[in-house]
Formats: structure tokens, C-alpha cells, sequence
């Protein structure tokens, strides 16, 4: 069940002072997955993130996960970024089985990952950000693994594509509506829209869940979904934080332009997840 080290993409470039390894994860009953592991194991323990990257959940890789998988790092994080299967080959729910078991892999492994004494967060980004919120959920239903938290970075959680941010952002860019598209092809069938694992913001039980941190930008398609969300979590009685960044932070930019990215809000956004890790509890066993 240990990861083994492939070779790197020869035109990523590691960020300054963060390691940056390709793995594949072996998984039973289940064909190996590829992964990204940013950042080193610290004495004591720290935080680690499993992390999914953004793309309507029809497309993005590894490398358009590396601008928010280096941001956690730098935080202080060690993260394993997964590449799932993407619909619509692999419709609801094949992300997010795959992504629950490499959480418990990650458990399983976590202190050679991230020494002794590491947290278990779960991170996204967009469509990422729903995956999360889904394995988080299932989590939670298990039981196991315990986590500490939740970093949901603008994510995509309403099917109905009508919020307000959204149509604005649409409308301002005169293009299709790519999020509707990536909708159609994730819920395979028209009921599994009605499932709270596909579409968490629509769950009818939201307690008893870990620690969220929901960051989205003033111009973001996704900031009403991440707030009604973030709004929802909280009524439930879990401890949330949510943070909007300003339209000058260039948030919405840098996750569209994804590797190429260049986060002017980095220092901001840091230390927001720095200060999500330091209050998260204690590892359970």
C-alpha cells in the first residue's frame, strides 16, 4: 500500500523550498491512482491534506491543482494531490469512491507521510471543492477516518447553476455556462442529483461535521454556492470560517489559470490555511 515514486513531469517546476514528488497509490480492488506530494514530514507532525483539484469534474490534472496544492504546503502542509477519474467516463459517484479510499490510505499512512501526530484535512478547489465536501461526508457516515478538517476553495455545489455570482460571472464573459455542462455529465442519471454525496449543499443532515474553512473572491462564480454552504454548515452547529477575498486579490484568476497561476493574494490566503491548521484539534487514533 506504499506509494510508488514515478518519474516527474519534466516541465514542472518545483516552487522554491516546497518538494514536489508523482506517485501511484496502490488501492485494492481498484487500478492504481497517480498523485502529487507537496511539502515534507515535520517533527511533531503537521497537517496533512488530501487534495482535489478543480475542473467541472470533466477535466484538469495534476498540474492544475499545483497553484492551491503550493499554497497549502507552504501553510505548513504536507498534500496529496489526486488525480481522480473524471466524468464523463467516470460519472457520480467514481471521484468521490476513489477519493474515500485513498483517504484512508492516507490515514493508514500517515505518519510516514507527515510524521507522528498528523491531522487529516481534506481540500479542493472548485469541483474539487464538492469532492471534498462529498468525502467529508462519507467520512463522517463511516465513521472513520477521523479528520480535522475541511478547506473548500470556491466550490461547486449547485447543480441549478443559478446563483447570482454565477450568472454574473457568466454573463460578464459571454461564454457558455461550463459549470451546467460539467453538472450534465458528473450526474449520470437525473436522481443522483437528489444525493446528499453528489450534491453536499443539498444534504438534509449537515451536523457532526469537521472544521471548515470555505475562501472564495468578491467576483468568484462560486462565492454564493460557498457562502449558502458555509451559511448551512454553521446553522448546523460545526465550527466554520469564511473568508471572501477582494476582487484586487486576483483569487478568481489564479485558479482559472491553474499551474501557470500566480496568486497576488498568496500571502493572504496562507495565512488563512495556517491559521484553519493551528486550530484545528489534536489527531485522533
Amino acid at each position: 500500500m506504499s506509494p510508488r515514486p514515478t518519474t516527474a513531469n519534466p516541465n514542472a517546476q518545483a516552487a522554491p523550498g516546497v518538494a514536489e514528488q508523482d506517485v501511484r497509490i496502490e488501492l485494492a480492488g481498484r487500478a492504481p491512482v497517480q498523485a502529487r506530494i507537496y511539502g515534507d514530514k515535520v517533527a511533531g507532525g503537521g497537517p496533512l491534506v488530501l487534495h482535489f483539484h478543480g475542473g467541472t469534474f470533466v477535466c484538469g490534472d495534476l498540474d492544475d491543482g499545483r497553484m492551491v496544492a503550493r499554497l497549502l504546503a507552504a501553510s505548513g502542509a504536507v498534500v496529496v494531490s489526486l488525480a481522480y477519474p473524471l466524468a464523463p467516463q467516470n460519472p457520480f459517484p467514481g471521484a468521490i469512491e476513489v477519493g474515500f479510499d485513498v483517504l484512508e490510505w492516507l490515514f493508514k499512512n500517515r505518519t510516514r507521510l507527515a510524521g507522528k501526530g498528523a491531522r487529516i484535512f481534506l481540500a479542493g478547489e472548485e469541483a474539487g471543492g464538492n469532492l471534498a465536501a462529498a468525502v467529508a461526508l462519507i467520512a463522517r457516515d463511516r465513521g472513520h477516518p477521523p479528520l480535522a478538517g475541511q478547506l473548500l476553495l470556491s466550490p461547486m455545489l449547485d447543480p441549478c447553476v443559478g446563483t447570482e455570482s454565477l450568472r454574473k460571472a457568466t454573463a460578464d464573459d459571454g461564454m457558455h455556462c461550463k459549470w451546467a455542462e460539467g453538472w450534465a455529465k458528473y450526474l449520470g442519471r437525473p436522481k443522483d442529483a437528489l444525493h446528499p454525496y453528489a450534491v453536499p449543499s443539498a444534504s438534509l443532515r449537515l451536523g457532526q461535521l469537521a472544521a471548515t474553512l470555505v475562501v472564495v473572491g468578491q467576483d468568484d462564480a462560486m462565492r454564493d454556492e460557498g457562502l449558502a454552504y458555509a451559511a448551512r454548515l454553521r446553522d448546523a452547529g460545526n465550527t466554520v470560517t469564511s473568508i471572501v477575498l477582494p476582487s484586487a486579490a486576483g483569487w478568481e484568476e489564479a485558479l482559472a489559470q491553474g499551474a501557470s497561476g500566480e496568486c497576488p493574494c498568496a500571502v493572504t490566503v496562507k495565512q488563512h490555511f495556517r491559521e484553519f491548521f493551528s486550530a484545528a484539534p489534536p489527531p485522533a487514533d
